[in-house]
Formats: structure tokens, C-alpha cells, sequence
């Protein structure tokens, strides 16, 4: 499995998890409403907060804090 994306870790509610074509670990693709197809890596593992709409969306979802996940992270701590 993939480490777990910023999105998770933060406990954005528009997080949908992690997504695979095939059974191969290195296929697996983190996903969320905002990008179906894959978080961009400067979101999901960098240092973008993703607090504004971006060019390469074709929608307008940004992050949102969701319930808390199993981590217990909040969003001051990310």
C-alpha cells in the first residue's frame, strides 16, 4: 500500500482513498472528488494545502476538514 496522502492525513471529507487498475502495489492511485483520476503529488504528498481552486481542475472542490480519521491529526497539525 502506498503511505497515506496529506488528504488522509488531514482528514479531508472529499478524500475518496486509494484506487488501483490492476493488483500490483506500484498501480495503486490516491484519490479524492477534487481529482478522480489521482491527487497531484505537490497536494497529496507535498506541500500544497490544496485551500484554492487550481487550473488543472475541472471542478471547484478544495479541502475541506472532514471527521476525524484514525490518526487523529487535525488540520493544525498537517
Amino acid at each position: 500500500m502506498i503511505e497515506p496522502p496529506n488528504c488522509f492525513k488531514r482528514s479531508c471529507k472529499h478524500y475518496t482513498g486509494v484506487w488501483s487498475e490492476s493488483d500490483e502495489e506500484f498501480d495503486e492511485v490516491a484519490a479524492c472528488k477534487a481529482y478522480p483520476e489521482g491527487i497531484p503529488d505537490d497536494i497529496a504528498y507535498g506541500d500544497d494545502r490544496h485551500l484554492t481552486v487550481r487550473a488543472d481542475q475541472d471542478n471547484d472542490i478544495v479541502f475541506e476538514q472532514g471527521p476525524m480519521d484514525s490518526i487523529g491529526e487535525t488540520e493544525e497539525d498537517a
